[in-house]
């Protein structure tokens, strides 16, 4: 295949071994490091029987290599957990089940994912919206006082902690001024405008933040762009400024702000952990720290799995739209 379905496949087929490359690292990480494996999934206050069951479970009298197998086979197509009385099946995609609360991992996953993936959805609109427009008009702007104060507050906004931010917003916006009520999840599913409402103040939190690197990345680039040959060209031949920055030079700084954009999501799915513990969103990022503090190895390495996936995946998009907006790195 050639074009731009044969660059497709191949980012495709790129993303899947970077994935089982992923699991790999998680498994031995977490499964083959020294110590007993058996003992810390299952806690420290486990009975020896307890610890038995859950080593016959994880078959860690297994070779590595069949161990490993196993978890791969759970995850493409399920598998079966002894109770104790009963056979329980976890279908695929399984990644285990937690000895806190008996639960599947991928249960577990589903219930809060809604929750991080709102937060983050909702913020990258944000900060896309914010930061670029911030760093187009700092670029066309270039010597102008408005061009300074806007440089200042991008550099405010990269110095200052997430956290400060939101506790910022919270004391004037829903405390002094009562404009917005104290943050509270509700699902999209139950009331869409009061889904909305409990996560604005988390969303504009996080993008804040995030608008400010966007904002300063977007000028270096919408400056370099400007100084290039062929925009000299089209304003040698009389070609609008406003037509230059919006039709010419943003398109040629897309590449460096979609790559960035890729790397914040992915991120951001697990790394939201201070945004949703400061407004109480039980997300993925809340979760995986609970599941540190007590030790559930199964819920942490499905976490961590699909945290990673959610990188992979943002990256492969970003390879697909490089393409879309610039047809020569198909040829690449």
């Amino acid at each position: 295949m050639s074009g731009f379905a044969g660059f497709a496949v191949r980012r495709a087929m790129g993303a899947v071994i970077t994935l089982l490359v992923i699991s790999v690292i998680i498994y031995v990480v977490f499964y083959a490091t020294p110590g007993n494996v058996a003992q810390i999934t299952c806690g420290p206050r486990c009975s020896p029987e307890q610890v038995h069951q859950v080593a016959q479970q994880l078959k860690l009298d297994d070779p590595l290599y069949l161990r490993y197998w196993h978890f791969l086979e759970g995850i493409l197509v399920g598998q079966d957990y002894s109770t104790g009385t009963s056979v329980e099946h976890c279908s695929a995609p399984c990644l285990g089940q937690s000895y806190q609360s008996d639960q599947q991992v991928t249960q577990i996953i589903l219930t809060k994912l809604p929750v991080s993936l709102s937060l983050v959805v909702g913020a990258m609109v944000l900060w896309l919206v914010m930061g670029v427009g911030t760093g187009v008009l700092s670029a066309w702007r270039r010597g102008r006082f408005s061009e300074r104060a806007l440089t200042g507050l991008t550099l405010a906004g990269i110095s200052t902690p997430v956290f400060v931010i939101g506790l910022l917003l919270m004391i004037v916006i829903c405390g002094q001024l009562e404009l917005l009520p104290f943050p509270e999840y509700v699902p999209f599913t139950d009331d869409p405008e009061q889904w909305a409402w409990g996560l604005l103040l988390p969303w504009f939190t996080l993008a804040l933040s995030e608008a400010a690197y966007f904002a300063r990345l977007t000028r270096a680039s919408m400056l370099e762009t400007l100084a290039e040959d062929h925009i000299r060209t089209f304003r040698a031949y009389g070609v609008g400024e406003r037509s230059l920055v919006g039709r010419h030079a943003l398109r040629g700084a897309l590449a460096p702000i979609i790559a960035l954009n890729a790397n914040d999501f992915g991120s951001a799915v697990g790394g939201a952990v201070l945004i949703e513990s400061l407004f109480g969103l039980p997300g993925i990022g809340q979760e995986l720290v609970h599941a540190v503090n007590v030790v559930d190895l199964p819920v942490v390495v499905g976490m961590v799995l699909v945290i990673g996936f959610f990188v992979v995946l943002a990256n492969a998009v970003a390879d697909v739209l490089f393409a879309v907006a610039d047809r020569r790195v198909v040829l690449t």
